[in-house]
């Protein structure tokens, strides 16, 4: 299995793969890391964060694992079928939602921490803004 380190400013989460549930997913995700963005609060979706991953030529990818309802610290993958391409952030309850209405994402990984913490990170994108962010892929 591979992990992932996800860097927000000062603290730092690990993620695990979801390499058989959404394997095309994962290895598209594996390709694109090391990624260096902006984490921003949802607006839409509840308590999450995403990232505007739009820039990046995905390949085509089918639905794997998709939700609407994430759980707290899972990370899904939305490749733009009807709004924007972004990595969702949950941090607790969460409706995957755009203006375009209700988005299934491909659920890629899950990160492994303690609720407050998750939340924290939501509360500060609400409060501060958009937060630097880091993924990569943990060697070993």
């Amino acid at each position: 299995m591979t992990d992932i380190r996800i860097t927000v400013e000062d603290e730092t989460f690990v993620a695990t793969m979801l390499d058989e549930a959404a394997p095309k997913t994962a290895t598209a995700i594996e390709e694109l890391l090391p990624y260096e963005g902006r984490l921003l609060h949802v607006r839409w979706s509840g308590i999450a964060t995403w990232i505007n991953i739009d820039e990046i030529d995905l390949p085509e990818l089918p639905r794997e694992n998709h939700t609407v309802y994430p759980s707290r610290g899972d990370l899904l993958l939305y490749p733009g079928f009807r709004n924007e391409q972004e990595i969702l952030f949950a941090c607790g309850p969460t409706c995957f939602k755009s203006p375009a209405g209700e988005l299934a994402g491909n659920h890629f990984a899950t990160v492994d921490a303690e609720p407050h913490s998750l939340k924290s990170v939501e509360e500060r994108t609400l409060e501060e803004g958009a937060l630097d962010v880091r993924l990569e892929i943990i060697d070993g």
